[in-house]
């Protein structure tokens, strides 16, 4: 089941997508705490403005060089533990919306990711009973500052700048984690090219992990890190993140007028 948050210009709504991404469905209230019930409205999604599909209520919890490769690149081994860092909620765009370039940096990374939606309030979550904590699961773009990263010895700023955690297009409830085609492009060029099985460490251990520090409330998202590939990205370009059966996250970059 695909649920996307939409507008018509209203209010913000949340919807079912069809299995071709063209049609959806309007239901009552949002679905991490209500019953789906359909309202009888139904949108061509073309006619739309989707937005991100969740805004976390409590944080992001980002993952630190979970590829290999990708540890490699950054010029050192996979730690022996999911390395955590946390993102704040207002970081969080949709797709479409464009990612402002902070004129405190003048090398903006991006980093498309699997990201994980929490559907209810758990502590201390058994990798084995870690499905039943999931809501669902969307692409996000982890966009880093990283030159600040480098500068500022952590990663807070580097990653928290407002827009840098774009999430969409929408949440898809039923998928297997491990078994998801992963492609980023810059304006169309293909610049990584992964598969989320190549995670060092997964999804159920990545939720035992986080739940053992923190508790996970309905909304928070973790990032389960990026594949090789990252490289800069500059005003006027666009990135689109897509992973096999969710679809495409796509946003512009634009510099901060």
């Amino acid at each position: 089941m695909r649920i996307a948050r939409f507008t018509t210009g209203e209010e913000p709504a949340y919807g079912l997508v069809d299995g071709a991404g063209e049609k959806l469905a309007e239901v009552t209230g949002d679905p991490l705490y209500h019953r789906i019930e359909l309202t009888g409205a139904t949108y061509a999604v073309a006619d739309v403005r989707l937005l991100a599909p969740v805004i976390p209520r409590s944080k992001i919890i980002g993952i630190g060089k979970n590829y290999v490769d990708h540890a490699k690149e950054m010029g050192g081994d996979t730690p022996p533990e999911p390395l955590m860092f946390l993102v704040p909620n207002t970081a969080v765009v949709g797709p479409g919306d464009p990612v402002v370039i902070p004129p405190q940096s003048t090398e903006v990374h991006y980093e498309g990711e699997l990201a994980v939606v929490i559907g209810r309030m758990c502590k201390d979550v058994r990798a084995a009973e870690a499905r039943s904590v999931i809501f669902g699961y969307t692409c996000a773009n982890d966009v880093t500052a990283r030159d600040l990263q480098r500068s500022d010895g952590q990663w807070s700023r580097a990653k928290g700048f407002d827009t840098f955690c774009p999430l969409g297009p929408w949440i898809e409830t039923d998928l297997d984690p491990a078994a998801q085609h992963l492609v980023t492009r810059r304006d169309g060029e293909v610049v990584q090219d992964g598969t989320t099985g190549d995670m060092v460490f997964g999804v159920a251990e990545l939720i035992a992990h986080a739940s053992a520090a923190f508790t996970l409330l309905p909304g928070d998202v973790i990032l389960t890190g990026t594949p090789a590939g990252v490289g800069p990205v500059t005003a006027g370009q666009r990135v689109d993140v897509e992973i096999g059966d969710i679809g495409v996250l796509s946003n512009p970059f634009v510099a901060r007028s």
